[in-house]
């Protein structure tokens, strides 16, 4: 499902995914729409625009969150250091996008919200995290500190984790079952007292795993 204020970005998605295999979109809708059309449609992942001249992205995604059964939302944004998109990621959303994303990129990014991935630009996030006053050094220690508590195959797979990958693919890549991976993501959200998968990316970020040269984490962005 796309949510969005203007009516070119909704049916210029949904033209685009509609004619990827696999990919059905089920609905599109303005803000204010929103929440009663995932209700009555449920797809499973939303791309939301953070700004909406009726309700922000920010509301709307907070009452997705809400729901009993909520899709993976991802935000859609024009800049890639929009001041809101810290607010989203810790607010649960699964990633961002960028408007202009190509189009043979953009199907592939859905799949990977769809798998259970996270799609967000390295570059783009640590320009967020430096800027943002939550950063500052006890902070970062802190955030070491709980790193810290990890066992090394859970540090792997939360470097894994950052580099947008869900747990079918960690599996592949480190030779683990899908069940052995999930216990290990459930175990990291736990140490790391973090809601979710993006969550846990920025604070491997701000706590030095992925390095300057480290995987590209945006899904189609490697």
């Amino acid at each position: 499902m796309v949510v969005d204020d203007e009516a070119l970005v909704r049916s210029g998605f949904e033209l685009i995914l509609n004619a990827a295999d696999g990919i059905q979109v089920v609905a599109t809708a303005e803000g204010a729409q929103a929440a009663d059309v995932i209700r009555r449609e449920h797809p499973d992942v939303v791309l939301l625009d953070i700004r909406m001249p009726d309700v922000d992205g920010l509301t709307v995604l907070r009452e997705i969150r809400t729901l009993p059964e909520p899709p993976t939302v991802a935000m859609l944004t024009t800049f890639d250091t929009d001041e809101y998109i810290l607010t989203a990621l810790r607010s649960g959303a699964a990633g961002f996008l960028l408007k202009d994303t190509e189009p043979e990129q953009l199907a592939h990014l859905v799949r990977t919200l769809a798998a259970g991935g996270v799609v967000m630009s390295p570059k783009a996030s640590r320009a967020l995290l430096r800027g943002h006053p939550g950063t500052d050094t006890p902070r970062v220690a802190e955030d070491v500190a709980r790193v810290n508590l990890l066992t090394d195959r859970e540090r792997d797979v939360l470097v894994l984790i950052a580099e947008g990958l869900s747990n079918a693919d960690i599996g592949t890549r480190i030779h683990l079952s899908a069940g052995t991976v999930k216990d290990h993501v459930s175990s990291i959200l736990t140490k790391l007292r973090v809601a979710g998968r993006v969550q846990a990316a920025l604070l491997a970020e701000r706590a030095g795993l992925l390095g300057d040269g480290g995987a590209d984490r945006a899904g189609g962005n490697r």
